[in-house]
């Protein structure tokens, strides 16, 4: 093996060491007027207060805890669903930080210009909801 050749491959092996595969955040989430629950799979479900939504892929924190991920926003309503209705299901972007048992969220809404949180969960905690009515 060349020289150049050999220092190519030592720093890409380096390279590669420097930066640790971060597993994703799973389980059971809960705070004031959120829960949410991320699967090992990746993906989640959150319960708001009036209203739900979903994460598409796994969650995974950078080197500072910081974590962005796409799903999409339901909003509720008051009273009993209606024979046949399908509710708006609208893009989100599910933003925050987990430090130890804790984590931040907020969550984008571009559709119906609506920031939503700041929440503040704890893993295993289970939800405080208030349900529409």
């Amino acid at each position: 093996m060349s020289r150049r050749l050999a220092l190519l491959v030592a720093l890409l092996v380096s390279g590669c060491a420097a930066t640790p595969l971060r597993a994703p955040v799973t389980g059971q989430w809960g705070g004031e007027h959120v829960g949410l629950m991320l699967n090992s799979g990746g993906g989640g479900a959150l319960d708001y207060d009036c209203a739900a939504g979903s994460i598409d892929g796994p969650v995974v924190t950078d080197a500072a805890g910081r974590f962005t991920a796409t799903g999409t926003h339901t909003p509720g309503h008051g009273g009993p669903d209606r024979v046949g209705e399908v509710p708006p299901r609208h893009p989100a972007t599910y933003s925050g930080s987990v430090r130890g048992d804790v984590m931040t969220l907020v969550i984008d809404v571009p559709a119906i210009a609506a920031r939503i949180g700041p929440y503040t969960l704890r893993r295993g905690a289970m939800p405080n909801l208030m349900r529409c009515l």
